[in-house]
């Protein structure tokens, strides 16, 4: 035997482990789209039983005039709920969403709306200095903090706060559907949103539960977070989201996923600023969650199809290559309609399914990306990640391109 033929045998052994072990992540993704199901109607049962809608804070910073900014704002005003305040945090008098905020709550008087002008950030991760201001001047017991690319039904507000009527609940997050306001590579980002993210997130949940938060919507009480130390001790984390969820189930309150989807709407984005944005956040996660992260690497399909087919034509088992293709290709194609449909309703998920066989490929390399520097570049301000997921603001500001 060759040793071509040697090398070839052995890349054709790792094609089969990862064909397989994206067969198992699919198979746990789709238990864990069955047991959300389950828990969707458990929580339904439950706010029929406990009908109380106690008063919101909803706490929002914001960031100059993103794209579709006035829609996402003005969904929050629309909310078919009682009683609720919406709170928005921006650094500078100047930033461009304050107008758009000023003129959408001018046609909502009867929503009880504030601005906070926060000053430069004090933590290294804005979001989370925003939060800890906000809550300072928060009205109500339960808060609500999203980011400002998200759109949400009327609904939204009577769903996610539902669960915090139970005492031991100290927490609730969102899932996501990625909605795309442009372009093929904003469509990118968007359907990773909606399958591969959601995918993730089901599939730990069925393995141990959710133990995190994800930042298009977190839940709590004060009580809960004030444990924690506040929304301060945040602060110097890269995933702040994560680390929210994380501590208060340490403190052990129980964090749970509702069942409302919410829409995280992706701007027209050029390849390269598409890459830099997926790449910082697979970093994120790298150092959130290492072995989890490590671990990833292993749910792709794509890369490994690839490399069957390479390995098949070496070893001159071209048609054991072809049958790997197939089945990393309808691994995906299942994903798609199963998670992006199935669960978030993604349209695009289903009727251009043909998308995310080229997502999941992208996704590795995104993955592969993560691993080759610990810097990280966020707005106009340049990290440093370290161990446990913090970061160290370094000297010197750049734009995104």
């Amino acid at each position: 035997m060759t040793v071509i033929n040697i090398i070839g045998f052995a890349l054709l052994v790792v094609a089969c482990v990862g064909v397989l072990s994206s067969c198992s992540f699919l198979v746990l993704a789709l238990v864990g789209a069955a047991k959300f199901h389950r828990e969707s109607e458990e929580q339904r049962r439950f706010a029929k039983q406990n009908d109380r809608q106690p008063p919101v804070s909803l706490l929002k910073p914001v960031h100059g005039a993103e794209v579709r900014l006035r829609e996402n704002i003005e969904s929050f005003f629309r909310q078919d709920y009682p009683d609720y305040e919406i709170l928005f945090a921006a650094d500078e008098e100047s930033d461009a969403a304050l107008e758009v905020i000023r003129e959408v709550a001018s046609r909502y008087p009867h929503i009880k709306c504030s601005i906070l002008v926060t000053g430069q950030p004090e933590l290294p991760n804005p979001p989370a200095y925003s939060f800890s201001r906000l809550s300072e001047v928060a009205s109500y017991d339960i808060l609500v903090t999203s980011d400002s690319d998200v759109e949400v039904a009327p609904n939204y507000l009577r769903e996610v706060v539902a669960p915090m009527l139970d005492p031991a609940v100290g927490m609730v997050t969102c899932i996501y559907r990625g909605k795309n306001a442009g372009g093929f590579w904003s469509g990118m980002d968007a359907i990773g949103m909606s399958v591969e993210m959601t995918a993730g997130v089901l599939t730990a949940n069925l393995l141990e539960g959710i133990k995190f938060g994800l930042g298009p919507t977190i839940v709590t009480r004060k009580d809960s977070i004030a444990k924690i130390g506040g929304y301060w001790v945040t602060g110097e984390y890269f995933s702040n989201d994560f680390v929210t969820g994380n501590f208060i189930h340490k403190a052990g309150y129980r964090v749970l996923l509702s069942r409302h989807v919410i829409d995280h709407v992706v701007p027209p984005m050029t390849f390269r600023r598409m890459w830099e944005r997926q790449v910082r956040w697979a970093k994120g996660t790298r150092w959130s969650r290492p072995k989890g992260h490590l671990g990833t690497g292993l749910i792709f399909a794509m890369p490994y199809e690839i490399l069957g087919i390479l390995a098949g034509a070496i070893t001159g088992h071209l048609l054991f290559g072809a049958i790997l293709f197939l089945a990393a290709t309808f691994n995906r194609l299942l994903e798609s309609c199963v998670i992006g449909w199935g669960v978030v309703r993604d349209p695009r998920a289903q009727k251009e399914v043909w998308l995310y066989p080229i997502r999941d490929l992208l996704g590795f390399a995104v993955w592969c990306a993560s691993y080759l520097s610990k810097s990280a570049v966020w707005r106009d301000r340049r990290f440093q990640l370290v161990r446990g997921g913090r970061i160290v603001l370094r000297e010197g500001r750049e734009k995104l391109g």
